[in-house]
């Protein structure tokens, strides 16, 4: 499958774990099919606009947020800034917190 299902299938399974939800709970809540969901999330299926949007509702995600910067980069490169966001946006809200206050204390460091 391509990289792009790939992370957008990641993005609704960090989206969908940090409500707590089942695939089933979240399939429930979209009308996708348990199974559908569980693919998506794998990146093994290329999903519709149609059911994309009916998940992205349930999770309560707008569709911006779920494909926020793919496609921004050039492949040839080490998109660091892009991996970082990938990261942190799969910890739960108090995690980035953390993760931020860690990263300022650390700017305020290299600059001393």
């Amino acid at each position: 499958m391509s990289e792009i299902a790939k992370t957008v299938g990641q993005r609704i399974r960090n989206y969908r774990t940090q409500l707590g939800y089942s695939q089933e709970k979240l399939a429930e809540l979209s009308g996708c099919h348990p199974t559908y969901i569980g693919q998506l999330e794998r990146g093994e299926k290329n999903a519709t606009l149609e059911s994309v949007e009916k998940i992205s509702s349930a999770l309560g995600v707008t569709l911006s947020k779920l494909f926020e910067m793919i496609g921004d980069t050039d492949s040839d490169a080490k998109d660091i800034p892009r991996q970082c966001y990938e990261f942190i946006a799969a910890k739960t809200p108090n995690e980035q917190e953390q993760i931020y206050k860690i990263l300022i204390e650390m700017d305020k460091y290299k600059n001393k």
